[in-house]
């Protein structure tokens, strides 16, 4: 077997992989089945709108695919819960980006795919969260997932609430333009939703 047809094989094996590990999360939760992958389309579209190379829009579609990873080890009840959270579970959720971040962190990709899924919920103000980071000390990839998770969570069906649609949802990240959301990535997003007419798959 060349080097080159055992890269290609590692790389195979790897995605298969988070394939395995998206469907799992999936089955736990079936209200937001789905919703990772379509992240995953939304962050493949603004990586290309961004100008991202191939490579670093794969991996970024990887990360995307099982961002939400952690929320295994949220109660299914919290998750399906159809009313608001309190606090204490709002708390528990608020665990998933760094327990998904232990969960791969000692597998080696090609990608920081551990530091996107920890720092999906970091805002620019340092008001997200686990890490309260700020800025430019947030992946690219994870403000760009930041901007897909908010747009496909409010666009679809919640436990708690139906689904708010696109437009709801873009106003809301124009609103957070520059404040807690990265100008650029909101800037892209708009333009992929409202002038190249990109849809939400289903």
């Amino acid at each position: 077997v060349s080097r080159a047809e055992y890269q290609r094989s590692l790389r195979q094996s790897l995605e298969q992989i988070i394939e395995v590990i998206a469907a799992t999360v999936d089955e736990r939760d079936s209200y937001t089945a789905g919703h990772q992958r379509r992240v995953a389309g939304i962050c493949v579209r603004l990586g290309a709108e961004l100008g991202l190379d191939s490579e670093r829009i794969h991996g970024l579609r990887l990360a995307a695919m099982i961002h939400d990873l952690g929320k295994i080890s949220v109660p299914a009840e919290i998750l399906a819960k159809p009313r608001a959270l309190s606090r204490v579970e709002f708390e528990l959720i608020k665990q998933h980006p760094r327990i998904g971040f232990d969960i791969v962190k000692d597998v080696i990709f090609p990608w920081p795919i551990a530091q996107m899924i920890l720092q999906h919920h970091e805002r620019l103000d340092g008001s997200g969260y686990p890490l309260g980071l700020k800025a430019d000390a947030i992946l690219l990839e994870s403000r760009i997932l930041a901007v897909a998770d908010t747009v496909e969570a409010m666009s679809s069906h919640r436990p708690y609430r139906a689904a708010l649609g696109t437009e709801v949802a873009l106003k809301e990240i124009s609103a957070h333009r520059g404040i807690t959301l990265d100008a650029q990535v909101v800037d892209a997003c708009l333009r992929v939703f409202r002038e190249q007419g990109y849809e939400i798959e289903d």
